[in-house]
């Protein structure tokens, strides 16, 4: 009879939560009414905080974004809809032009030979003489 795989951790998200000290947030900041007060909240808490690997405003992006992922289905549409406003305001309050939709990487020119020169094996050899 097979062994069972063993279960991870219940709740990992919760534990980062409760127990992570990159951002130290105000209680309660996702629960309140105003976005703008919710994108200050996190912004002054990023810019406070000495734990965190990256910028300001990624740190406050990812603690809202990762707050707006582990709520899931449990956020009502409007506290959804103020979070995602929430996105907005941190945006202005740091200056990060939205304007333009993100679009993939062009790639960039390689060093590969031009078509004409290539071998359909993915390694073109000159031939000089």
């Amino acid at each position: 009879m097979a062994r069972p795989a063993p279960r991870s951790p219940a709740k990992w998200s919760q534990q980062v939560t409760e127990h992570s000290d990159a951002l130290d947030l105000e209680q309660g900041v996702f629960k309140r009414r105003g976005a703008k007060r919710i994108a200050e909240s996190l912004k002054h808490s990023a810019e406070r905080s000495e734990c965190r690997n990256s910028s300001p405003f990624r740190s406050a992006m990812s603690m809202l974004t990762f707050y707006i992922n582990r709520a899931g289905e449990q956020l009502s549409q409007a506290q959804r809809g103020r979070l995602e406003s929430a996105k907005r305001e941190l945006r202005a309050l740091y200056g990060v032009d939205t304007k333009e939709p993100r679009t993939k990487r062009k790639k960039q020119p390689g060093r590969r030979p031009p078509n004409d020169e290539a071998d359909s094996g993915g390694c073109a050899r000159r031939i000089t003489a």
